[in-house]
């Protein structure tokens, strides 16, 4: 997926989720509650920057969720696969198993080294994050597909993203001691 068909429909989906939230799970569940889903597609379950991705993202799930949006993590794992992930990340939004990788592929999920980056997803997959915008029928919002194994956009540039695909371009910029616009310096 290239930055280019942003506003392109979004593929739909339902996959197993082994997290939080309903199972399976797919853009329409997300909409009920949300006017965004951000969407983390990770390399495989070896993967230490995926964890470490997820780990940035989950550190600022309120943020996300006050800009409208839900996030998902989506594994090219079987569901156990993808249950013992979570177990390790125990990340507080849905975690989803897509088994042979074909909702990554729906999305055009990088892959580098020919067939054999199609048969072994840590060599070849690489990372994908996508925003959907659920409100009316759910399009592509932003995409950030990824090179190399580490490419990751920073957590600031995707809630960014939702906040753009929301509306609220202006939520959550102030800080905590900010929020009441109170000027506490002596």
């Amino acid at each position: 997926m290239t930055r280019s068909i942003e506003g392109s429909p979004a593929p739909d989906f339902s996959l197993p989720n082994v997290g939080v939230g309903p199972d399976p799970y797919g853009p329409a569940d997300a909409a009920a509650d949300h006017d965004a889903l951000l969407l983390l597609f990770q390399r495989d379950y070896f993967c230490g920057n995926c964890r470490r991705q997820v780990a940035a993202v989950a550190d600022r799930y309120d943020e996300f969720r006050a800009a409208g949006a839900e996030v998902a993590s989506v594994l090219p794992e079987s569901v156990d696969r993808t249950r013992d992930w979570q177990g390790v990340v125990d990340l507080p939004y849905p975690v989803l198993a897509d088994p042979g990788g074909e909702t990554g592929d729906a999305y055009d999920q990088p892959t580098r080294f020919g067939a054999l980056g199609n048969l072994f997803d840590l060599v070849g997959r690489m990372p994908l994050a996508v925003v959907l915008d659920l409100r009316g029928d759910p399009a592509v919002a932003a995409a950030f597909p990824g090179r190399r194994p580490a490419d990751r956009p920073p957590v600031d540039d995707l809630l960014a993203a939702c906040r753009r695909a929301t509306g609220r371009e202006g939520a959550g910029d102030a800080t905590p001691d900010d929020a009441d616009g109170g000027d506490e310096r002596a």
